[in-house]
């Protein structure tokens, strides 16, 4: 593929993340995204859903950091990035929210269609897919998500990780591992680990071209 460049303040873009956020995400994360995907040529865009909004913003897990958001999930794929992020936080519980139940058939909130779509992209053509801490709630939405892949989560959602199929890589202290890298699907412990994640999600984004 063609490599795409776009200059972007002081620095030159090759490709661009797509983080999927809501409120109470993780401050810690934020902020790392911010400074480390920009540094190595990544452009961050804020994906979420906006309920027939323009925009909205979003507070933090700590009530310091907002970020606005204008893109809406419905809109865009994931193909259309380099890599897929799910921040940390309680933000992926809010994005698998549904205002009506399915009779029959997985959840179907936007967020969920979309990740549906880049683990598809990600066992297909390896596109990158990272979730930190608790945003693994989102791939739980869907256990066809998560079935059979390892990965490594916060100790509070662990229960969650397991019953939704997921299979939980520990240490020998038995705490889950920091990180772990399952094909293009990276995960991390907690945010105290976020540097580590995001080192092993840019070499998943540098073991493919950028899109273009």
């Amino acid at each position: 593929m063609l490599r795409r460049d776009r200059t972007i303040g002081d620095w030159v873009a090759q490709g661009k993340v797509a983080v999927l956020v809501e409120s109470h995400f993780d401050e810690t994360e934020f902020r790392g995204f911010n400074v480390f995907f920009p540094a190595n040529g990544y452009e961050v865009v804020y994906v979420s859903h906006l309920w027939g909004q323009d925009s909205l913003t979003f507070l933090g897990n700590d009530g310091v950091e907002t970020v606005t958001v204008t893109t809406e999930v419905d809109s865009v794929r994931p193909t259309d990035y380099d890599g897929v992020i799910l921040i940390g936080g309680y933000a992926m519980d809010r994005l698998r929210y549904q205002e009506q139940i399915p009779a029959d058939g997985p959840n179907d909130a936007p967020a969920v269609k979309f990740l549906r779509d880049a683990v598809t992209a990600m066992d297909d053509v390896g596109l990158p897919v990272g979730g930190i801490c608790h945003s693994l709630w989102l791939f739980c939405a869907d256990p066809a998500l998560l079935k059979g892949r390892k990965v490594t989560c916060a100790h509070n959602i662990l229960a969650d990780v397991v019953n939704a199929g997921g299979e939980v890589v520990f240490d020998e202290d038995r705490r889950a591992v920091d990180t772990w890298v399952d094909g293009a699907l990276v995960t991390g412990r907690h945010p105290g680990v976020v540097d580590e994640f995001m080192d092993a999600f840019l070499a998943a984004l540098l073991r493919r071209s950028p899109v273009g």
